[in-house]
């Protein structure tokens, strides 16, 4: 079992950590013998649901995330030192999951692990982009630099997902009031309408059939669509963390209308910015683009950008490179790169790159979120006037049978 404590050392130090034991008792004189007077003590790995739940309601959030990095860039840039740094943040971190993280983080690091290579150990939490960054920063020795744009990149992200969620809420309302609705007419109202038609010896109108047919099949055979459907997401899942499954899904989402372009200027601009810390800092470009390419998060793109930095070996420009990557990396790119290598500015030059593209990428986004929701408020207007129409039509038509007779 894992507990978490606080404790004071015997010069009065605040110590914050986590001890592994078998009961709670063996973790009190564990902590004893190393000469700590406990503060308090709590166990932190609950057990089968129990656990799932914890981690779900203190999952680290974005937000948690920005802060931490931005606090964290802070501190570097006042030169306070590594370790002191990481102690200052756990005193100050709230969340408990991300608090277990930097604890642990700054044991590696001070047991001589770089940083990058602590923070990659804590995967559930630091995504691969955020290490590789990391890492070169520590090649360039500009640790505060990238950590500063780490904190502005993630400010970015936290804002877009908000902009859309906001953008969602009212459809998603009505989306779940649609099925809540679909649900009762489907269980409730189409089969009595069936039995009255059977009475009369009328026929059901088609649109009503369908969807009478498919309520009975839910109704009947949930359980095996629940099944299936469970089934296909653990097969999808395991698939797409394997390296051939997520080259398959980042090719399929630069394939897709309306968001490839924009995961394209958005992977453009994160290969321009990177690529200009890195050669301001004097790596080699072959290795710079090397590094770069496990930054932008695409597999499409990390491929790519190994097969530029294979041309370079070569002795061949980066922007004949580019320019035979012509799919993923616009003409505009090639071009620019092409007149950095000739004056000399590269990097300013795929700075003013990342900038363009940065701006283009906001853009796209503010346009996008202005259209999701008219374009779904449209979508659930017709299914409520299909489902409406199976409902009303064959009440017309009854009433006209009736009539009738």
């Amino acid at each position: 079992m894992k507990f978490r404590y606080q404790a004071r050392t015997q010069s009065g130090e605040l110590q914050v950590g986590f001890v592994e034991a078998p009961t709670k008792k063996a973790a009190v004189g564990i902590l004893a013998s190393h000469n700590l007077y406990l503060l308090s003590i709590t166990e932190t790995e609950k057990k089968g649901l129990d656990n799932e739940i914890y981690r779900l309601i203190n999952r680290v959030r974005g937000k948690d995330l920005m802060v931490f990095t931005r606090q964290f860039a802070t501190l570097l840039e006042a030169k306070v030192p590594l370790s002191d740094a990481l102690r200052t943040l756990i005193r100050q971190t709230r969340n408990p999951i991300l608090q277990e993280a930097i604890i642990n983080i700054e044991e590696d690091v001070a047991s001589g692990l770089a940083l990058s290579q602590a923070i990659s150990k804590q995967s559930a939490v630091f995504s691969e982009f955020y290490v590789n960054m990391l890492q070169s920063g520590e090649v360039t020795g500009r640790v505060e630099e990238v950590m500063g744009y780490l904190a502005d990149y993630i400010e970015r992200n936290v804002s877009l997902a908000g902009r859309i969620t906001n953008a969602l809420i009212y459809p998603i309302i009505m989306v779940i009031l649609f099925i809540v609705v679909g649900v009762i007419m489907g269980t409730v109202v189409l089969p009595q309408l069936g039995s009255a038609f059977a009475q009369v010896g009328a026929q059901l109108p088609v649109i009503t059939q369908w969807l009478l047919l498919g309520s009975q099949l839910i109704s009947r055979w949930w359980w095996v669509i629940l099944i299936a459907v469970g089934a296909l997401a653990m097969f999808m899942a395991d698939y797409l963390r394997t390296p051939e499954g997520h080259t398959v899904y980042d090719e399929f989402l630069l394939r897709v209308p309306v968001f490839n372009n924009l995961l394209k200027e958005m992977y453009v601009a994160r290969f321009s910015e990177s690529l200009s810390i890195l050669i301001r800092g004097g790596v080699p470009i072959a290795q710079a683009i090397e590094v770069t390419s496990r930054t932008v998060g695409s597999r499409v793109y990390e491929e790519a950008l190994q097969r530029a930095a294979d041309s370079l070996r070569k002795g061949e420009l980066l922007s004949q490179a580019l320019f035979r990557e012509y799919e993923y990396f616009p003409q505009l790119v090639g071009q620019m790169v092409a007149v950095g290598e000739t004056t000399g500015r590269l990097e300013d030059l795929l700075l003013r790159i990342a900038t363009f593209y940065s701006r283009e990428v906001n853009d796209a986004v503010d346009n996008l979120v202005e259209a999701i929701q008219p374009l779904l408020m449209v979508v659930i207007g017709a299914l409520v006037g299909l489902l409406f129409a199976s409902i009303l039509i064959p009440i017309y038509s009854l009433v006209s049978v009736i009539g009738q007779q």
